[in-house]
């Protein structure tokens, strides 16, 4: 009984993980383009975004992947036979590029604060699917745990990750055409 609570706190704080961080890159995505605008319409939206990402780099986003760590190591503990299944090797494999991935978004997030923008609005937004594959990944790794073919599965993710760039060229060509 006390396994299911835990794991139902454990899915509710990488819910709200996952949502800090894709809302997160879409603010840098913003924080960018006012960067860029004139004044004073530069520093009124540039003080505005940096205030909503600060609050949610460390109001929602940061405590819930603290949280969503801690009731892992908390899960694991209950069940460490898990940790011998391959399935479960893989996606802490990809809960690694996640947590690099999220140590990148404070970067990025610390630099913007400061008004040091290193990278463009695009890439940010290429970036931003980067949490919607690991996402995807895990996901099917935990629901089809041993049933997934390897092979397939990494052809799929490939295949996934193709089809969001095509997705996003095709949206900027849009954007510049409108």
């Amino acid at each position: 009984m006390e396994y299911n609570y835990i794991k139902a706190l454990h899915l509710i704080f990488v819910i709200t993980w996952f949502a800090g961080l894709f809302y997160i890159v879409r603010l840098f995505v913003y924080q960018i383009e006012a960067y860029h605008k004139p004044s004073p319409d530069k520093e009124i939206l540039g003080a505005q975004l940096k205030i909503m990402a600060k609050r949610l780099w460390y109001i929602i986003t940061w405590p819930s992947m603290i949280l969503a760590t801690v009731f892992a190591i908390w899960l694991i503990s209950l069940r460490p036979f898990f940790l011998t299944d391959a399935w479960m090797q893989v996606k802490l494999g990809f809960v690694l590029v996640l947590i690099i991935y999220h140590l990148k978004c404070h970067s990025i997030f610390k630099s913007l604060q400061k008004d040091n923008v290193k990278y463009s609005a695009n890439f940010m937004r290429i970036f931003n699917e980067g949490a919607t594959i690991i996402l995807f990944a895990v996901v099917f790794l935990v629901i089809l745990k041993n049933a997934v073919n390897w092979i397939y599965g990494t052809v799929g993710i490939i295949v996934f990750a193709i089809l969001l760039m095509l997705g996003y060229k095709l949206y900027k060509r849009i954007r510049e055409r409108d």
